[in-house]
């Protein structure tokens, strides 16, 4: 996964966008990775409206990786209209926060591709669009308390545990159906330096 292409997601790209995230997140489906929320929560990760907001706002972006025009993919990637992820490996959310911070969220990468450099190499692209185009000086990201592979997997990456948590939306079915009733959010930050 040495050449990718990023670009800005487009009010086109939404229903992608939705098949993406849900298939890493969600569902038998994402099993196949390792970021799959699925013993965890039933129900959607996201929706069409809820991408289409994003995408409509100044201040966010949906960055999303493609494979370069030379890369050769150990999984083929499909053409448009051969499958709901448009050739997608990967998406993620980047929002001003507040002045000198960017929230990073709605984070997925194709389930089958996952482990292979893809999912590192989009969160720098990721910290990069925060830097530049939102004068972000550090980074936020919410995840669940439970899901300690990925909580490791971040830190690994320099964020860290700010010591805050954020209750889980119980009762609104937007979010997902809780399968326990302890789910809350950690929230991690990092200092964006230039690279």
């Amino acid at each position: 996964m040495s050449r990718l292409h990023f670009r800005c997601a487009r009010p086109e790209d939404a229903d992608a966008i939705v098949a993406l995230v849900e298939s890493a997140y969600r569902g038998e489906s994402s099993r196949a990775g390792w970021t799959t929320e699925a013993d965890l929560l039933d129900g959607q990760r996201t929706d069409r409206e809820d991408v289409l907001q994003a995408l409509s706002a100044d201040a966010s972006r949906i960055v999303l990786a493609h494979p370069a025009p030379e890369m050769n993919a150990a999984e083929p990637v499909r053409t448009e209209g051969e499958h709901p992820w448009r050739g997608l490996l990967g998406s993620v959310l980047v929002q001003r926060d507040r002045a000198g911070c960017a929230h990073i969220g709605m984070f997925a990468v194709r389930p089958s591709l996952q482990s292979r450099g893809l999912g590192s190499a989009l969160l720098q692209e990721a910290e990069r669009v925060a830097r530049e185009e939102f004068q972000a000086t550090h980074a936020e990201m919410t995840v669940i308390e439970q899901r300690v592979d990925i909580l490791a997997w971040y830190q690994r990456r320099g964020y860290r545990p700010t010591g805050a948590t954020e209750p889980f939306p119980y009762g609104n079915p937007r979010f997902g159906l809780p399968r326990r009733p302890d789910l809350r959010f950690l929230v991690l930050a990092k200092t964006l330096g230039a690279d």
